[in-house]
Parts: C-alpha cells; sequence; structure tokens
C-alpha cells in the first residue's frame, strides 16, 4: 500500500506491506545516499522480511526518490527526523507489535543513530554496509573521495554523478560521534556486509560488531556494496535472524 506521511511538510513517499492480515512485528527500512526504497536490492531485503511473517515500510527519505526536499539540502538531521516521524506512525497502528529498524549504507548509519535515540522503542537493528564512517570523512575533510578544508567548508561541496551538497551536509555530520549512538542501543543486530564492497570499508562493520552487545556479523564473500551478486543469499541471511 502506497502511502505519504509528512515531517514538518515535507512529503515522505511510503509503501506499506503486511504478510497477512493479522498483528505483526514491523520493520522499517531506510535506503542509502544517492538510493530510494524503490531500488532491487532494498525490495529483495524487504521481501525476505515478510517471508518470515514482519510487516514492511520503506519510504524514500528527504532530497531522494519520490519525496520531497532537494537532495542537495538533505542533512543526517533531516533525516534521522524523518525516521523518527515515520516511527511515530507506525506506533499508531493497532497490528503492529514490535518495531524494527533496517538500512542500507547512509540509511543504515541513520537507522543505528536513531536506534540509539529511541532504543526503548526499537526491538532489533537490520543494517548492510552501514556507513559509519561518513562523520569521521565529515571532520578530516574528506567527502566520497572529494577533499576539502574541514575547518573552512565551502559552500557546496561536489559528490558522485555531478550532484552537489551545501555546506550543511557536512557541518551536521561533524558533530555526530557514532560510537556514542551504537553505546546506546543494547538491542539484538544482524550487521550484512560484503567483503567486495569498494564503498564502504568492511572495517566499518567489523569494529562495530564488536561494540553492540548483541550482535552477529555476516560477512558475504565476493558480494558488493549493493548486494547484486546474489540476493537470495543476502535474503537468506535476513530470514535465518529474523526466524
Amino acid at each position: 500500500m502506497k502511502m505519504e506521511i509528512y515531517d514538518d511538510g515535507i512529503r515522505l513517499s511510503a509503501v506499506l506491506e503486511r504478510p497477512n492480515q493479522g498483528r505483526s512485528p514491523l520493520v522499517i527500512f531506510l535506503h542509502g545516499f544517492t538510493s530510494s526504497k524503490d531500488r532491487p536490492h532494498n525490495i529483495a531485503s524487504c521481501e525476505a522480511m515478510r517471508e518470515v511473517g514482519f510487516a514492511t515500510l520503506r519510504f524514500d527519505l528527504y532530497g531522494h526518490g519520490e519525496s520531497g526536499g532537494e537532495f542537495r539540502r538533505h542533512t543526517l538531521f533531516k533525516w534521522i527526523s524523518n525516521t523518527m516521524v515515520v516511527i511515530d506512525y507506525v506506533r499508531g497502528l493497532d497490528f503492529v507489535t514490535d518495531i524494527y529498524l533496517s538500512g542500507h549504507s547512509q540509511g543504515g548509519l541513520v537507522a543505528a543513530l536513531v536506534a540509539g535515540m529511541e532504543a526503548d522503542r526499537i526491538g532489533g537493528l537490520i543494517l548492510r554496509a552501514p556507513a559509519f564512517m561518513i562523520p569521521r570523512c565529515a571532520r578530516e575533510g574528506n567527502m566520497l573521495g572529494r577533499g576539502f578544508d574541514p575547518r573552512h567548508i565551502p559552500d557546496e561541496v561536489q559528490v558522485i554523478k555531478g550532484l552537489t551538497l551545501d555546506s550543511d551536509y557536512i557541518r551536521v555530520a561533524q558533530t555526530i560521534h557514532v560510537d556514542d549512538f551504537i553505546e546506546r542501543f543494547a538491542g539484538s543486530v544482524l550487521l550484512i556486509h560484503g567483503d567486495a564492497d569498494d564503498t564502504v570499508p568492511i572495517q566499518e562493520s567489523i569494529r562495530a560488531a564488536r561494540m553492540y552487545p548483541k550482535c552477529r556479523l555476516e560477512i558475504l564473500p565476493g558480494e558488493t556494496h549493493h548486494f547484486d551478486q546474489n540476493p537470495e543469499r543476502m535474503k537468506a541471511v535476513i530470514r535465518d535472524w529474523l526466524s
């Protein structure tokens, strides 16, 4: 079921899908940087969740996909706000028993940040190649291979595919210290990472797995950042963990 959820006037395009008409847990899914809720690997991960009885709600975040806002003006703070609004919406659904968060890349980072902020409301985390390094890279002056002076941030930074980001993206990211949020979440976590990922270093997930008290780390041989080599293997890992 397609729907719209609003965050302070910004329209968020969402798709809610249920495995049946009974009560069930629900997973909120967050896509990555320059991606959308409708990328094949994102749809596949949500399919795996429904196959073991979990409802899913995947949505386009600020400046991406079919949602409102300009890409260049999105920040981690805006994505955090979007996610918290969606959590509030899901809490009002009478069929939902528990809420989980899942995310890929930058969406995985934001899911982890929000889980630390709302640890009492989140039953578990499913993170695929979470981009935990973004805030650190912003502080060091390197964003997707583009260097800049982190103490004198330019008004805009060019990123992949000819897209640009306003300086607010960098300024916001510099203030976030991911470890603080990881330490606040004591629930169960599934981390999935491909060892052929050339976008997010696999060490980011290895390090996080050591910090989370209840974490299962699955390293998929030959898998890329977008899990497009063997989607069924990724789906099997998700089904097994949720089961």
